[in-house]
């Protein structure tokens, strides 16, 4: 069953009153909020996605609410909580559901710790992940963006999720964030993609979202095999280049795009190990989708 079942009046309703649970991957959020903006977005992006069980169980609790007071009237703000506590200060209204966002990205980067989590998006082929680790402004979004809509499955765009027990990737497919000059980018890429309204003016400049494809929200219980590490970089009229690199290289460099290897202690180390052995590490820069895709698709997996 998924919130699509119900009609856009009932979802917001429900949103408001008692709040509505989905299915994300591996993760229950139950979120309310009466904000417009909210209804909005998450009727959107993820009306498609599973409703979840009747149980009230969810991993976590979240609203999003209209700061009151003079605020509701001047320069009008959003606030986020999650079991009753408020972590982040308000941000302006019309920022309402990028905070969902970040706020999501958050509590599972700071709690979910049966995964060994990276900055990364990881986009899947043939049963076998690439994982796209590198910091904000690299390009990172805007490459799985365009591997998404070129037959690669996505995973994720933030959140690279590795089980600790069996070292495989976990699918997290949730909206691509999409920032500045890369909205356009893929505007013009992938004219069929489902790309909502630009947030302008926030801590990331003007950011919009990209719909996950239907198949990855189906197949979100389909895990893979890592194959790829590889640290993309965005450079303006150069050719694309990709260049292996050691793997020792490559896991210095993923522990610094690791939201809670420092807290995972030996079996962190081992989950990282893992995942190096069974991949092939590169630097990859690019300026052209296209040539970006051709290089992607003459990957070959480990064996």
């Amino acid at each position: 069953m998924t919130q699509v079942q119900s009609s856009y009046s009932e979802f917001q309703q429900r949103l408001a009153e008692a709040g509505v649970s989905f299915r994300l991957g591996p993760v229950v959020v139950d979120v309310s909020s009466d904000i417009p903006a909210v209804a909005e977005g998450l009727w959107r992006f993820y009306a498609d996605y599973p409703a979840a069980g009747d149980d009230g169980y969810a991993d976590f609790h979240v609203r999003l609410f209209q700061v009151g007071g003079f605020r509701r009237w001047f320069r009008p703000q959003v606030q986020f909580g999650m079991d009753g506590r408020h972590p982040f200060k308000p941000l302006p209204l019309e920022q309402a559901f990028p905070m969902f966002e970040w706020t999501l990205n958050w509590c599972v980067a700071t709690y979910a710790h049966q995964f060994l989590i990276f900055h990364s998006a990881v986009v899947e082929r043939d049963g076998v992940a690439a994982i796209l680790a590198a910091p904000s402004g690299s390009g990172k979004s805007t490459l799985c963006a365009a591997l998404a809509n070129r037959g690669w499955r996505l995973f994720t765009d933030e959140l690279a999720l590795i089980d600790l027990h069996d070292g495989q990737l976990v699918p997290f497919p949730r909206p691509v964030g999409l920032k500045n000059e890369s909205i356009q980018v893929i505007r013009d890429y992938a004219p069929e993609a489902v790309i909502g309204p630009s947030y302008h003016d926030t801590r990331k400049g003007t950011v919009a979202h990209m719909k996950a494809s239907a198949d990855s929200i189906v197949r979100a219980g389909d895990r893979a095999r890592p194959g790829w590490v590889i640290f993309p970089h965005y450079l303006r009229q150069t050719d694309v280049s990709i260049r292996p690199i050691k793997k020792a290289a490559a896991g210095l460099s993923l522990i610094e795009n690791s939201f809670n290897y420092h807290v995972l202690g030996q079996v962190g180390f081992e989950a990282l190990a893992g995942v190096l052995d069974r991949s092939h590490c590169f630097e990859f820069s690019y300026s052209n989708l296209d040539e970006a895709i051709a290089v992607f698709e003459s990957l070959e997996p480990p064996l």
